[in-house]
């Protein structure tokens, strides 16, 4: 297992599901439940549309389910049904899913460094699930989500100035390698819950440091 040295680092951004939270199969199931009401077909499509893609909004993943699934101009009202009972199915599960191990322990270890989190969440339902589960406060540099996507929200808080010196994105997908890599970022990634097919033949192809989860790194 490869030695980090966090101390070199001014910031640590975190993705939030499959890195903070066990909450990628939770969203996963949530995508084909919404749309199989359109049935079986659609509703797998997106779901398999959902794994090709982790880390980017719902906002673009259900927009794919109407222009290229069903083929058919967006409507505003049916997205926004979309949305809503997606909503709701995902913030029940995320309120009874596990966190990461040790967090704590995590964040005395690394005191000076300021945290964030960067999500393609929901960026309202993330602050209201991180309020309740307690864990808000770790991330004393904000917690950002969609409808913004990450390259956005990295561009403009690094423009800021919220993002500061040498930064670390902490991520479990293919997604979340590219925002780092656009970002000029270090880049981890946490494997323990990440639904990145063939994760171990793509991270040594593309020589990315690999842990299993963030208690393991510190």
């Amino acid at each position: 297992m490869p030695k980090i040295d966090l101390s070199q680092y001014q910031t640590l951004i975190f993705d939030c599901d499959g890195v903070i939270l066990n909450s990628n199969k939770i969203k996963t199931q949530a995508f084909y439940d919404v749309a199989k009401i359109y049935g079986h077909g659609p509703a797998q499509k997106l779901k398999d549309y959902h794994l090709q893609n982790g880390g980017i909004s719902r906002y673009q993943k259900f927009e794919y389910l109407f222009t290229n699934i069903l083929q058919k101009p967006i409507e505003t009202q049916e997205l926004k049904k979309l949305l809503s009972n997606f909503s709701k199915e995902v913030k029940k599960a995320l309120l009874i899913c596990g966190v990461a191990s040790n967090i704590k322990e995590f964040r005395d270890k690394t005191r000076n460094t300021k945290w964030l989190i960067v999500s393609g969440g929901d960026q309202a339902e993330l602050r209201e699930i991180f309020e309740k589960k307690g864990l808000s406060n770790y991330f004393d540099g904000g917690i950002f989500g969609s409808p913004d996507d990450k390259d956005v929200i990295l561009k403009n808080e690094t423009k800021n100035r919220n993002i500061i010196g040498k930064s670390l994105f902490l991520g479990d997908s293919m997604y979340d390698y590219q925002a780092a890599k656009t970002a000029k970022m270090d880049f981890i990634f946490i494997s323990k819950w990440t639904e990145v097919k063939d994760w171990k033949k793509w991270i040594c192809e593309n020589e990315i440091t690999n842990f299993n989860d963030i208690e393991s790194i510190a």
